[in-house]
């Protein structure tokens, strides 16, 4: 049996599953990523060689899993599943509600935390400018990033870093190993991404009992309620980011009422003991499950 997750693994993973005689195979698609977005005409001949070996590599799977519907409806359409297979939404990859603790919120001043690789799909630029805009007008407010520099086409260059550390509006605290310290500084989490699987920041952020601001793009659109435990609002707006994260500022009461809603949803759909029992369920793995259970 072979469990893949992540775009090379699955399709690799799948096709020498076939060639080596494994009997049964199971992929995750946590995200499209980067070649699933418009842009040039580099990416648009990347997304077509990645849409080639999904059709070749996914029919060979007993179930493909997605983390929204969105990408499932997508891959549907695009005929990458083939007639054999099962395709299965599951909400994320969970987050374990222990070790993701619900922690004191700060308030004064507001915080807002921004927790993700620097690459500009992450929303990192519209995050900076609406910092600006902000503290324009809230001098107390206080704006953070945390997350791993990245090599790749779309990631943050190094000169931009500089030149945020020497603006001084948005203090980039680099890769942290234990993200919680982090979270539990901060009263509001924000991830303005172009588009996600299912954002894990956002989760861990939600169990610890942080609002959110986030996009209406897939994946993203599924952690937040609006006006229940945050706000959604549309991709590359900075403006209408700034707005929603003013809302907090001028109503610290929202931040408290917002987060204690966040950790009632992580609890109720995003804690991993349940999402993994869903998916070893769909795998008919019910003896795997019933030892786990007995474990515990």
């Amino acid at each position: 049996m072979l469990f893949s997750y992540t775009i090379k693994p699955v399709v690799y993973g799948s096709i020498v599953a076939r060639l080596t005689g494994v009997s049964r195979c199971f992929s995750l698609i946590t995200g499209l990523g980067y070649c699933f977005m418009d842009g040039s005409l580099m990416r648009k001949a990347l997304n077509f060689l990645v849409r080639l070996l999904y059709r070749l590599a996914l029919p060979l799977n007993e179930v493909v899993f997605f983390q929204n519907p969105d990408d499932k409806r997508l891959f549907v359409n695009l005929g990458l599943l083939g007639s054999r297979g099962r395709a299965v939404v599951v909400d994320g990859s969970g987050v374990d509600l222990k070790y993701f603790a619900e922690a004191p919120l700060p308030l004064k001043p507001v915080r807002f935390l921004l927790v993700a690789r620097l690459i500009r799909e992450k929303g990192i630029c519209e995050y900076l400018e609406a910092a600006r805009k902000l503290k324009r007008k809230h001098v107390e407010a206080s704006f953070r990033l945390v997350g791993p520099e990245d090599a790749g086409r779309s990631s943050i260059p190094k000169t931009q870093l500089a030149a945020i550390r020497r603006e001084g509006i948005v203090d980039y605290l680099g890769e942290v190993k234990d993200v919680r310290s982090a979270i539990a500084d901060a009263s509001v989490c924000v991830l303005p991404s172009y588009r996600e699987g299912l954002p894990r920041s956002v989760v861990e952020a939600m169990a610890m009992g942080r609002p959110v601001i986030t996009t209406d793009v897939p994946g993203c659109r599924e952690t937040v309620s609006p006006g229940v435990n945050g706000f959604l609002i549309p991709s590359r707006d900075s403006e209408l980011l700034a707005n929603a994260m003013e809302r907090f500022v001028r109503d610290p009461d929202l931040v408290v009422q917002m987060g204690r809603r966040s950790r009632e949803i992580a609890v109720s759909r995003f804690d991993v003991d349940r999402i993994n029992a869903l998916m070893l369920q769909e795998m008919g793995l019910v003896e795997v499950q019933t030892r786990l259970a007995i474990a515990k």
